[in-house]
């Protein structure tokens, strides 16, 4: 291909995504805690079900909101959450964010790091501004971003790959420590188990083993709040 003709197949098949993309629908509440999994396609396949398996299991009763959006950089993301005023209307106690892997994309969605932080900081702002019925803001999860395995054509190259360790991931720990929020280090758990990760989505079992690793980190959470309901 011509490498005039790149830029305007990239932007038409942007365009074209954007068309058929969806929010998230929120669906009503259960009047059970509420956890948020906030996202891009990582969270909008299926580990969000895993998850509120796993804490049924407990006997852990919660409502498990997947608002995950396929495609979105942090930009995008931030531009959902002030259209789509999730978070305003789901209340939720706890949120779970990872993003930043399309951050990585060298296409129109390319972001520098300086902007990433930006952006990221700007929505953990959003969330953490809000005040849920009790007064109280919602717990933020951070969760560093898995490795990229493959390069793929027009989307990620090995300068993504590299930036993933020596950039984003630093970013998102920095601002983690920095807020004083719990870190999942989903990059450690895909690097220890690179077959979960056959591309830049996880398999099946990967899925499974992510809800896992959000499950270890809330589920003490989750009993202790039910606790101190039960015992006011």
């Amino acid at each position: 291909m011509k490498p005039v003709f790149r830029p305007l197949l990239l932007c038409l098949l942007q365009f074209l995504a954007a068309g058929c993309r969806r929010d998230p629908a929120v669906p009503p509440l259960s009047g059970l805690p509420v956890i948020l999994c906030a996202g891009d396609s990582i969270t909008a396949a299926v580990y969000p079900r895993h998850l509120k398996e796993l804490l049924a299991r407990d006997g852990l009763p919660v409502q498990v909101i997947n608002a995950g959006v396929k495609g979105d950089s942090t930009a995008e993301y931030l531009r959902f959450l002030e259209r789509s005023r999730v978070i305003e209307r789901s209340n939720p106690d706890w949120v779970l964010l990872q993003l930043g892997t399309n951050d990585l994309r060298i296409d129109s969605h390319a972001t520098t790091t300086e902007q990433f932080k930006k952006n990221l900081g700007a929505i953990l702002d959003r969330i953490g501004s809000h005040r849920n019925p009790d007064g109280r803001s919602p717990r933020i999860l951070l969760a560093t971003i898995p490795p990229i395995p493959v390069q793929v054509r027009w989307h990620f190259d090995a300068g993504s790959q590299a930036r993933v360790q020596g950039e984003i991931n630093p970013a998102i720990r920095e601002l983690a420590r920095r807020r004083e929020l719990l870190l999942a280090d989903h990059h450690a758990l895909f690097m220890a188990r690179p077959d979960l990760l056959p591309d830049v989505h996880p398999s099946e079992e990967g899925y499974r083993e992510l809800a896992a690793a959000w499950h270890r980190l809330l589920a003490p959470l989750v009993a202790q709040a039910g606790s101190s309901n039960r015992n006011p």
